[in-house]
């Protein structure tokens, strides 16, 4: 019996094709105007999926947290792991932040760009009223539950399920019948995410096919040290995320890392870390996180812990700043990075989030806008290292506090629970009507 190539290869083959695809989009058609065109059509399979993705998060995030949260039986535990997970989140966020920031000053990505800086009275057209901490406090809390599911606002989605959760759990006997219909609810979305998770190499193909159709990888070339350096970054902070998780759960991240590869690759691929959000889910079930703590902390950590998005706003100012030729003193520095960790708390279900809050602190400290436009033609691929490393800093994270609250299977037992999901599957494939 020969064997089958894993989901995670494929999404390579898909990205290579796709990486080859674009190439020759690019080079037949060398008019940006044309060449844009074709990458539109050829994106239309990748925006089907993130949009058939959106489509499952809200359902999905209540469904999942509800239950998790009246499984806990208390709201003590509840704000026992909400406690935790903060903060952990928290001193993630310093230290992608702070990392971002001495790579910054060590490499200089900036100076002898070698490249002409767009004139200083440019714009980059991005609101930036949107992240004050008012505004932030304010958006919390949803004005309505049907709003924050139609505008997939994941943080206020967290926050109504929260109230459900609790209600539920303190209702007991009462509130078991919908606990049992909700919970058959978060399975009927997890099995519509293993329908949409088979368009994924697709996806992958065609949102690399668009990027370099439009693009190039001339691009690359001329970004080869800021690129160069923030992936570098990137690693190091991989690295920082790998070894905080072995501190917890020892030789087991290892196991972790090897579960999360196909969510990695789908969230660097697409540039979107919720395209990984349900596969995460199942991984972490494989791992043996229990599904009350999963269902918690990764939908928070959307929210809260986006430890590569962080990373990239120190780096990317710090460059910006360099290219301009503006020296910032290290109690500046700092001072950013304190702004830098209230306002991007809400970047979460806002449209190239880290641009918009790069372009706010910009303002602040009197460096230019215009600055950005340098930035925004190599913004993609950037955005899939970006991802990528939110998933990978949720997904141990939220393993993580598993471990502290004695929520985390044994391996022998995570094992068996893998076993027993692969037979699931086994079973549902061999009959799908009855599935």
């Amino acid at each position: 019996m020969r064997r089958k190539l894993p989901p995670a290869a494929w999404i390579l083959i898909a990205m290579v094709i796709g990486i080859i695809l674009g190439y020759m989009v690019f080079v037949n058609f060398p008019d940006k105007k044309s060449a844009a065109e074709i990458a539109g059509y050829i994106s239309i399979m990748s925006d089907v999926f993130l949009r058939l993705i959106k489509m499952l998060i809200g359902p999905l995030v209540f469904s999942t947290l509800v239950v998790g949260i009246a499984h806990m039986g208390d709201a003590s535990a509840v704000g026992r792991v909400f406690g935790k997970a903060l903060g952990w989140f928290i001193t993630a966020s310093l230290v992608s932040l702070i990392l971002g920031l001495i790579m910054a000053n060590l490499l200089q990505p900036g100076h002898n760009l070698g490249l002409p800086l767009p004139d200083i009275g440019s714009s980059a057209n991005l609101a930036t009223s949107k992240f004050t901490l008012k505004d932030f406090v304010g958006h919390v809390v949803p004005k309505s539950f049907v709003e924050a599911m139609a505008n997939n606002e994941i943080l206020q989605i967290v926050v109504f399920s929260m109230f459900f959760g609790v209600a539920l759990a303190s209702l007991g006997e009462k509130g078991k019948t919908l606990v049992a219909s909700i919970d058959e609810l978060s399975h009927a979305m997890l099995k519509i995410t293993g329908y949409v998770m088979k368009l994924a190499p697709l996806a992958v193909m065609a949102a690399m096919a668009a990027t370099v159709a439009t693009n190039g990888l001339q691009i690359l070339l001329k970004f080869a040290v800021f690129m160069g350096g923030f992936y570098l970054s990137l690693f190091i902070l991989w690295a920082v995320l790998a070894f905080a998780g072995f501190v917890f759960l020892g030789p087991r991240i290892v196991k972790l890392l090897k579960l999360i590869r196909e969510p990695f690759l789908l969230s660097f691929a697409t540039a979107s870390s919720e395209a990984a959000y349900p596969k995460i889910l199942i991984a972490l079930d494989r791992f043996g996180v229990k599904r009350k703590i999963s269902s918690f902390v990764m939908p928070m950590g959307y929210s809260f812990n986006l430890d590569g998005s962080m990373m990239y706003c120190t780096f990317a100012v710090l460059f910006i700043a360099q290219a301009y030729d503006i020296p910032l003193s290290i109690g500046t520095q700092i001072t950013m990075l304190l702004i830098l960790m209230l306002t991007s708390k809400g970047m979460a279900g806002v449209p190239r989030a880290s641009l918009v809050v790069i372009a706010a602190t910009l303002n602040q400290f009197n460096i230019p806008e215009a600055g950005l436009l340098l930035i925004l033609g190599v913004d993609t691929f950037l955005d899939m290292g970006r991802s990528a490393t939110n998933a990978v800093g949720n997904s141990i994270a939220t393993a993580v506090v598993a471990k502290w609250e004695g929520e985390l299977l044994t391996e022998s037992e995570a094992e068996a629970n893998a076993r027993s999901m692969d037979a699931e599957l086994a079973a549902t494939l061999a009959h799908p009507a009855h599935a």
